[in-house]
């Protein structure tokens, strides 16, 4: 069973409440280029698109990464970075078809969503409801 964020663009205003509290809790900061989650206006900036990583069954970042630093979390099927064994080499941002694996540069690492351990404080900081958590566990839903 593989847990991620799902995202209703229909709901999502653009406020980015879902960013500055992810990089609240992830750097101690509230600024939204630190977020580990993006919220993207299309064209016209009518409608905003939260995109969150989406815990890939393929993931591409843990298949390119040398340092075997990026494993699942085999209770809730995270995508996780252990932050020891990473060396920075941005393979895995380059790998993300989502583009939401950061690299931090001063700190030398690379950073993604990690569900929060399980309880991501971007959906419970959403003020419309547009991120849920989802169980996806059939071949269907990969």
């Amino acid at each position: 069973m593989r847990t991620v964020i799902y995202t209703n663009f229909d709901l999502c205003t653009g406020c980015a409440i879902c960013q500055m509290s992810c990089s609240e809790y992830k750097t101690g900061g509230t600024n939204p280029r630190l977020a580990l989650l993006k919220v993207v206006p299309n064209a016209d900036g009518l409608i905003h698109q939260p995109v969150t990583c989406q815990q890939c069954q393929n993931a591409f970042c843990m298949k390119v990464c040398p340092a075997e630093a990026i494993y699942r979390n085999e209770e809730n099927g995270a995508v996780i970075i252990n932050e020891e064994k990473c060396h920075g080499c941005g393979l895995c941002v380059k790998a993300c078809q989502k583009d939401v694996v950061l690299l931090d540069k001063p700190a030398k690492k690379a950073r993604k969503c990690d569900l929060c351990a399980g309880e991501p404080v971007c959906v419970k900081s959403c003020p419309t409801g547009a991120l849920e958590i989802a169980k996806l566990g059939g071949a269907k839903d990969e």
